[in-house]
């Protein structure tokens, strides 16, 4: 009677264990799934480089431009660097900002 009690337990424990774990990694993923919201006028090279579809030559370019233009003052005029069309745009609309930026203060 005690080895079937104690295999129960274990089971127990086991499936309950796993349940959390489960949870846990569940929860982890989420959190990692969501990206952080890239400012372009602050943001270094790296950083833009996590953009879906951004390596690093365009998160160069994008540097660049903001170097050259005083910064961004919408989002829209992402689509001005070389290699971000409307359609690479349109996947990145929701994860860049221009946030407040001192180069981009409107007038």
């Amino acid at each position: 009677m005690s080895r079937a009690l104690l295999a129960t337990v274990i089971a127990l424990f086991v499936v309950t264990s796993g349940d959390v774990v489960f949870t846990q990694k569940a929860a982890g993923k989420s959190a990692a799934a969501a990206p952080a919201v890239v400012n372009l006028n602050t943001a270094t090279a790296t950083q833009i480089a996590t953009l879906p579809g951004v390596g690093e030559k365009a998160a160069q370019r994008i540097i660049e431009y903001r170097e050259k233009n005083g910064g961004f003052k919408k989002i829209e005029e992402l689509m001005n660097v070389k290699g971000i069309g409307e359609k690479s745009f349109l996947k990145l609309k929701s994860l860049i900002t221009v946030g407040d930026s001192k180069s981009a203060t409107h007038q």
